[in-house]
């Protein structure tokens, strides 16, 4: 789940990690008041988005006066941003951060990541932060420097300063990022995050450090543990199909194809997606509908895939291990039932009661194409899409 910049920001400040002061808007007229309220003589208005990018595509600006606060505002809300990390519809724009200018000396870069290679969690940085970080690390590696950090010792102080002296920091401001480090470290900890991203992490005109923008992902799995920090998920932000699928339990990625597809279990529904595109056809989805799957939840499946229109047939894919072929099967038929669509399903099912899950299929009196494994549902399905 990934958060918005300024929610991420009162997780820094409750860490004690430096952050611009700064205050949200829903519209033109309140934010015009918190400027007001924040005082200064110029403000930056910025668009709060899950993507990067906003400031390269015009949803971070510069205002010089509170009219123009107001202005900028009302250009942004309701609007959606595109950046080179949305789709061609972009992320809604529901809310600005308003913030006071800040006078920068220096841009850096500073990450928190998981390094799952070497299981451990990872430092990045750099002395080339903002808005090009990813032309940096394409074009000039060498200026990206990755410590790990051993999960039994921790962040050690050696590797602050290691990182201070890469960043050309004086004594001062390497005390500061030492503190910083240690923070987000303790935070990334704490929250169950998967990701910590400051960039840029500034050098002000007076030599200490600020974290300008803060984006921060929590791991999905935490949900459980971290009720409050999930009351920060914000729906409009998400795909609606997607969205949709996490109400029932249902790992669901939207995709650029037109084979629809169904399948129980993260690595199966990887391989359907890959044998798909190896017969010449493009998957529509990742759709993973769980191993304690219902009749009920591969009804809902059915719906969601329905609702792409992209889609021009379904494959299901099915492995029974903990769920049996017979009961998948009759979700199958309902969903068919009930959704009454007409787009051709090819169904490969394996595993437990099997037989009697083809058998059911083969009664239903629905035409359904049936597959005797993984590469001949895949050859089916994309020679029926393609005639």
């Amino acid at each position: 789940m990934n958060i918005h910049e300024y929610q991420a920001k009162q997780l820094f400040a409750n860490y004690g990690i430096p952050v611009p002061t700064g205050s949200i808007a829903t519209n033109a007229e309140q934010a015009k008041q918190q400027a007001i309220t924040l005082g200064g003589q110029a403000w930056m208005v910025k668009a709060q988005v899950h993507a990067g990018g906003r400031g390269k595509a015009g949803g971070v600006k510069k205002a010089t006066d509170l009219n123009q606060v107001a202005e900028i505002t009302k250009n942004l809300i309701g609007t959606h941003l595109i950046t080179h990390q949305t789709g061609a519809q972009g992320q809604p724009i529901n809310t600005v951060l308003i913030e006071k200018t800040t006078a920068i000396s220096r841009e850096l870069y500073l990450s928190f990541v998981i390094d799952r290679s070497k299981k451990c969690l990872a430092i990045i940085a750099s002395s080339a932060g903002g808005m090009d970080i990813e032309e940096v690390a394409a074009t000039t590696p060498e200026k990206i420097i990755t410590l790990s950090i051993n999960p039994i010792v921790g962040i050690q102080a050696y590797q602050c300063r290691q990182i201070g002296f890469a960043l050309e920091l004086d004594a001062n401001q390497r005390k500061q990022l030492s503190t910083i480090l240690v923070q987000l470290h303790q935070l990334f900890l704490d929250q169950d995050l998967s990701l910590v991203e400051i960039n840029p992490l500034i050098v002000t005109d007076t030599g200490d450090l600020l974290a300008l923008d803060a984006k921060i992902s929590v791991d999905d799995n935490a949900a459980y543990r971290q009720n409050k920090l999930f009351t920060y998920y914000d729906a409009s932000q998400q795909d609606e199909k997607e969205h949709k699928a996490k109400q029932f339990d249902l790992n669901y990625i939207a995709l650029d194809g037109d084979i629809a597809c169904m399948v129980n279990g993260a690595g199966l529904a990887m391989a359907t997606m890959d044998i798909i595109k190896m017969h010449g056809g493009e998957p529509a989805n990742f759709l993973d509908v769980g191993g304690n799957t219902t009749a009920d939840r591969v009804t809902e499946a059915f719906k969601l895939i329905l609702s792409d229109h992209k889609v021009k047939a379904i494959l299901v894919n099915i492995f029974g291990g903990i769920v049996k072929c017979d009961l998948i099967a009759e979700g199958i038929i309902h969903a068919i039932k009930e959704t009454k669509t007409n787009l051709p399903v090819v169904v490969r099912l394996e595993g437990t009661r099997v037989e009697e899950g083809k058998a059911l299929l083969a009664q239903s009196g629905l035409t359904v194409i049936a597959a005797n494994d993984l590469s001949d549902a895949a050859a089916k399905v994309v020679k029926v899409v393609r005639g």
